[in-house]
């Protein structure tokens, strides 16, 4: 029998775990997977971004290649998790009703199209008559959507690629190439690292939320007329509520700004549905800064071929959209390599 080939994974946020289970299920017996990472679900680090998300779908309607190409891939994302929350409760997904209001909605709000190429997949969808805005608010929408409780999904996803015969090695990547190094016969790495190796495209966004103990039944995303978002996503499995939140490109301050926290939490006091025993106020957890991977342009999503015959998957900067995109990527990522050959066309388990 040839030499067993391993292919590397690079990172343990939602899109490396995603892709990493999404090949685990079409290697030929030949092959493997390693996946290595500087922090996995257990850790907790500023810059890994997937434990710290609020992890809710709200879809983006727009008509960009970029635009486009991120609806299909949540759409598909939506179906998949869809049967994960009914297959296995221990996931940490749960499917609540969601609510837009916008103050001052962009243009691609007003285009039939637009709200066609991202809406027209999401279960219940209606956009709000007038009368059902609250003051202020121009542009109302419900859907059914999806919450995550993010540090369960994660460990819950790791522990699924365990148990199928997945390895891992937690190591920091100096270089890319080193991943080449870290198994034997390694002939394809996929780069799932969030930001790339020193590519100048890509540029983190910090962001402030806070985790309260009140409890919330629905999502909901508010649009201020100053261009500021505000939401509250329920945590499932007692996980608590994520009340946001900041997007501040290129901000690399770690600290949490206290005036950010009263600011979110008097915006949700006002505008989300908690219970009235609360009198406004809020039974704080924690305050949550994370370090979101985004790049300009979108995702870098390509195959590179190395002159050795050996090949690089790329599959990173997805910024703040990683869940909303996770299982979409991973399908496109094991698609790239079924068509170069990386991966062997067979039936998904």
């Amino acid at each position: 029998m040839a030499n067993p080939e391993t292919i590397v994974v690079i990172g343990a946020g939602v899109i490396g775990l995603s892709t990493a289970s999404c090949i685990q299920q079409r290697l030929s017996p030949s092959q493997s997977v390693l996946l290595v990472a500087r922090e996995f679900p257990s850790d907790e680090s500023i810059n890994y971004a997937s434990p710290w998300a609020g992890a809710h779908y709200r879809p983006v309607p727009g008509s960009s290649p970029q635009v486009l190409r991120e609806a299909n891939q949540a759409e598909r994302t939506y179906q998949y998790l869809k049967r994960v929350a009914a297959d296995e409760p221990a996931a940490g997904i749960k499917f609540v009703k969601g609510v837009e209001y916008l103050e001052a909605p962009p243009a691609e709000y007003s285009d039939p199209q637009s709200l066609r190429n991202v809406y027209a997949s999401v279960d219940g969808f209606r956009l709000l008559a007038r009368d059902e805005l609250p003051v202020g608010v121009k542009w109302g929408t419900e859907y059914g959507t999806w919450v995550i409780n993010s540090p369960v999904y994660c460990a819950h996803m790791l522990r699924k690629f365990i148990v199928r015969g997945g390895q891992t090695k937690k190591y920091t990547l100096a270089n890319m190439k080193e991943a080449f190094s870290l198994a034997q016969n390694v002939r394809t790495v996929v780069n799932c690292s969030g930001m790339g190796f020193e590519d100048p495209e890509s540029f983190i966004i910090r962001g402030q939320t806070c985790l309260v103990r009140n409890p919330v039944s629905a999502t909901i995303t508010r649009q201020n007329t100053d261009g500021s978002w505000s939401f509250c996503i329920p945590r499932p499995l007692d996980g608590g509520t994520i009340i946001g939140g900041t997007k501040q490109s290129h901000e690399w301050d770690p600290n949490p700004s206290l005036d950010i926290r009263t600011r979110l939490l008097a915006n949700a006091s006002k505008w989300f549905p908690f219970a009235p025993e609360s009198g406004g106020q809020f039974d704080v957890i924690r305050d949550i800064v994370g370090r979101r991977p985004a790049r300009q342009g979108g995702m870098r999503m390509e195959v590179e071929k190395l002159a050795d015959g050996k090949n690089i998957v790329h599959a990173y900067g997805a910024g703040g959209r990683g869940f909303e995109i996770s299982w979409g990527v991973a399908e496109d990522t094991a698609g790239m390599m079924l068509e170069n050959g990386l991966l062997q066309a067979r039936a998904v388990l």
